[in-house]
């Protein structure tokens, strides 16, 4: 119920009705407790309230259950019993306008986004990277961005993998370090993140944040409910997902302060995996978008066991508690229930610590902010029972919501426009077939020498008979000639010593110039 002063009523304790203030709405909440003493009654109760008031709100849905809010509530024994006690005599049970969402496109409209648009902090953290991965993921995002190739799917992230690989000696001298082996287990990762299921979830047509804040045309608020069964499977997807909503909120929406009524209520379900094994950096950065989306009208409501699950820096932004019964059997556990009840504006009547032991199913510890932001004092409350259906909804009614929705057949198909992946493998082929030309032409110039070389080692092969031939007619003569001039010594002893020098000296010119004639006929013959 919405009171004219824009009062939601939530709860009842010992004083009457528990409101929740409007205009403090944004500034966030946390609804606590263990499993089975009420969490997920409290937050339909909450958002069918804020659906009532004008309020649209996204929620996951872990087993399903939240799907009956989209039907007409029953009485049964237990509201009876509440209706008595709260004073209602006559409960409007009705359901809420809801358009059904899933990462994974079975149960809802797909919700995808690109990965561009995750950044390379949120993929480090998705696929668990290390210092020294997670830097060389910001250098690809780097390298894309100056490039202009947009990185949509998870072929484009791999195939920008390989292009720094194959481009690590020179992206080195400009952005640091890009070692194989970092390259090598990103690219494990993603094997693994697709194996996952992930592949659904990036790509396009991309979900557009601003469909989450509408109203039906009776002015109710849409309440957008998002299938997380399978999604849970891989709780870093699913918190690293929602963290990227949060994000684009914060970041595409204006600034309004502090409204009548918040933009959008963002219910977080199983909020400590947002914060399990997350690097301070990033709990630094949720803590800012947690801190500043209120003034974007947004008011985030954190769903967890214990708040010791969620970073004293954001816990501090929480104003709107809700704790139900926690289980402290053992020191660690006392220690927990302690911490808990530290959270709260102490109430004189009870012990906190030993109030929040005490409760029973559908009873929790409230305390709101008041219309001056401050918190009211803890109050002992039983949560007020939903008007709509308690429990999750058939697969055919589910369908028709689908197939009745404003949304059916915007994200429904899947589109694959030129990206990383179409470009880089274009220059890829463009490279293979200029390197083959290449390759062509060396093979054709390689032949061609080839070619050449057989032929002057042929021709050099004939000369070589010419030569030797006229080698052994010259040295033949030349031995004839010797042995001539020897026989005619011997018979011309008495030949006076003017004679011999002279035929001396005519022998030589005679070799000189047999000699010289011979290089010159083979100096032609093998140019």
């Amino acid at each position: 119920m919405v009171t004219d002063d824009k009062r939601l009523y939530v709860a009842h304790g010992t004083n009457g009705p528990i409101y929740l203030c409007g205009k403090m709405a944004n500034r966030h909440g946390l609804v606590a407790g263990a499993t089975g003493t009420g969490k997920t009654v409290t937050l339909q109760v909450l958002a069918e309230t804020f659906s009532q008031a004008g309020v649209p709100c996204f929620m996951a849905d872990m087993k399903g259950d939240l799907s009956g809010i989209s039907q007409m509530g029953q009485m049964s024994g237990f509201i009876e019993k509440r209706c008595a006690e709260f004073g209602i005599e006559d409960p409007q049970f009705k359901g809420c306008p809801v358009c059904f969402y899933d990462v994974f496109g079975e149960q809802g409209h797909p919700m995808r986004t690109t990965i561009s648009n995750m950044g390379p902090e949120l993929m480090s953290r998705l696929m668990d990277l290390n210092e020294t991965q997670a830097g060389v993921m910001t250098i690809l995002f780097k390298v894309a961005d100056e490039r202009g190739l947009l990185l949509l799917d998870l072929k484009d992230l791999r195939s920008m993998l390989s292009y720094i690989a194959d481009h690590a000696s020179e992206l080195t001298k400009t952005y640091g370090n890009v070692s194989t082996a970092s390259v090598g287990a990103i690219q494990r990762a993603l094997l693994a993140l697709e194996n996952q299921g992930a592949d659904k979830f990036f790509g396009e047509p991309a979900f557009d944040i601003m469909d989450l804040l509408q109203c039906r045309a009776d002015g109710k608020g849409i309440m957008n409910v998002l299938a997380a069964d399978k999604l849970m499977l891989n709780p870093k997807l699913y918190s690293t997902f929602l963290l990227w909503l949060l994000s684009d909120l914060y970041v595409r929406l204006p600034e309004v302060g502090d409204q009548e009524l918040p933009r959008l209520v963002f219910f977080f379900d199983e909020a400590h995996t947002l914060f399990t094994d997350t690097p301070k950096s990033l709990v630094d950065k949720i803590e800012q978008v947690v801190r500043l989306i209120r003034s974007k009208g947004v008011g985030v409501y954190f769903v967890t066991q214990n708040p010791t699950d969620i970073p004293d820096s954001v816990l501090a932004q929480l104003g709107n508690r809700v704790q139900h019964a926690l289980r402290a059997f053992t020191p660690k556990e006392q220690k927990n229930v302690k911490a808990a009840a530290e959270t709260f504006r102490a109430n004189p009547a009870f012990k906190t610590e030993d109030a929040i032991m005490e409760l029973g199913t559908g009873e929790a510890l409230v305390s709101f902010l008041d219309e001056k932001g401050t918190p009211i004092v803890v109050e002992r409350a039983k949560i007020l029972f939903p008007l709509s259906q308690i429990g999750a909804i058939a697969p055919a009614q589910r369908d028709q919501i689908i197939k009745s929705s404003r949304l059916y057949g915007r994200y429904d198909t899947m589109i694959d426009r030129e990206s990383a992946f179409e470009v880089l493998l274009a220059e890829s082929e463009a490279e293979a077939r200029e390197l083959a030309k290449q390759e062509k032409q060396e093979a054709q110039v390689t032949k061609a020498q080839e070619k050449e070389t057989k032929s002057k080692s042929k021709k050099k092969g004939i000369l070589g008979k010419i030569f030797s031939a006229i080698l052994t007619s010259v040295t033949a003569a030349l031995g004839t000639y010797v042995a001539n001039t020897v026989t005619g010594s011997k018979s011309r002893s008495k030949e006076s010593i003017g004679k011999k020098v002279t035929k001396t000296a005519v022998s030589s010119a005679t070799r000189t110039a047999t000699r010289e004639l011979t290089r010159s006929i083979l100096g032609n013959l093998v140019k």
